[in-house]
């Protein structure tokens, strides 16, 4: 066992219709389940929620464009009324299942090209940081770290997690490499465990051209939908 300890909090994306969501849990201390835009419905909430609250792990909403035939990882252009509409109901959604449970919300995390989109772009960024000041001013947002996203939660007061991922390839700029790329998702937990090492040892992320690129992060990401979850998950626990 190693000495190493792990700095952050471990959190997954759950609730997404795979059939792995109670093998995982036990590892976490969060987790981001679908709400209705990419998976997710009252029902798998409802279960998902119980698993967590059986397990002791935080819960938190899981929001995507409003685009179930492509698992929410395409870009889907909104006006700001719809964009702000289809997020709002998929957190309500969530919101009222958690409160039926006397569950918190620990959290807000986007989802796949939302998140992408939102870590670049300064207006559908705003349209999301208006909708958390008027409705869940008080809840975490997880953020890409050094992200136009993050910036405007700062600038308004939103609280935030940093959250880096340790089953994903990076650009140099800290942008995640396009899915379509054969190297984009790590699958193999050696490679998984030498990535996390090099942001928890040198607090930094080695990107697909060989750089490393300093970063600060508090959460840190496995994808639920990943073949290999839970040997990665198997694998972090024995190495930290």
């Amino acid at each position: 066992m190693s000495t190493i300890k792990l700095p952050y909090d471990l959190n997954c994306d759950l609730g997404e219709g795979i059939s792995n969501d109670g093998e995982l849990m036990p590892f976490l201390g969060s987790c981001n389940i679908a709400c209705g835009g990419h998976a997710g419905n009252e029902a798998s909430i409802r279960r998902t929620l119980l698993l967590s609250q059986s397990s002791g792990v935080k819960a938190g909403a899981h929001p995507s464009y409003p685009d179930l035939e492509n698992f929410g990882r395409k870009h889907v252009s909104l006006s700001k009324l719809a964009f702000q509409n289809t997020i709002l109901a998929q957190l309500e959604l969530f919101a009222n299942g958690a409160n039926e449970l006397n569950i918190p919300m620990h959290h807000i995390k986007p989802h796949g090209a939302l998140y992408n989109r939102l870590a670049v772009d300064e207006v559908e960024s705003d349209w999301f940081i208006e909708l958390m000041l008027s409705h869940f001013p008080n809840t975490i947002l997880f953020v890409p770290p050094k992200s136009v996203i993050e910036r405007k939660a700062n600038e308004k007061g939103i609280l935030i997690f940093r959250e880096v991922f340790a089953d994903r390839t990076y650009q140099d700029d800290l942008t995640l490499v396009s899915r379509s790329h054969p190297q984009a998702l790590l699958t193999d937990p050696q490679h998984v465990i030498a990535h996390i090492k090099n942001m928890v040892e040198l607090k930094s992320i080695k990107t697909i051209n060989g750089k490393l690129v300093p970063v600060d992060a508090e959460t840190l990401c496995i994808h639920g939908d990943n073949p290999a979850a839970l040997e990665i998950l198997q694998a972090i626990r024995k190495t930290f």
